[in-house]
């Protein structure tokens, strides 16, 4: 009996050995991985603060344009009901 659990005691050391072995390949690729999406993260949030105020220029330009265009339309409308108003 004890030949069965000296050989089953070996059989745990070998077996426990193995895992801790695959475990800690395990938890270097995780590691790994994880710096690397970090890292991507960070390229990534980088770029779309770039994006956000490239977005923002284009719609201070849009809203100038938008009131260029609103004045010029609105304007010329005023001062023809102000000279029809007058002509009376």
């Amino acid at each position: 009996m004890n030949c069965v659990n000296s050989i089953e005691a070996s059989y745990r050391a070998e077996l426990r050995e193995l895992f801790d072995a695959h475990f800690g390949r395990f938890d270097e690729k995780l590691e790994r991985r994880l710096l690397d999406t970090k890292a991507e993260l960070g390229i990534a949030k980088a770029e779309l603060g770039i994006k956000i105020e490239q977005l923002r220029v284009e719609l201070h330009s849009t809203k100038a344009d938008v009131l260029k265009w609103s004045l010029g339309l609105w304007v010329p409308v005023a001062l023809a009901v102000i000279g029809l108003y007058f002509k009376r």
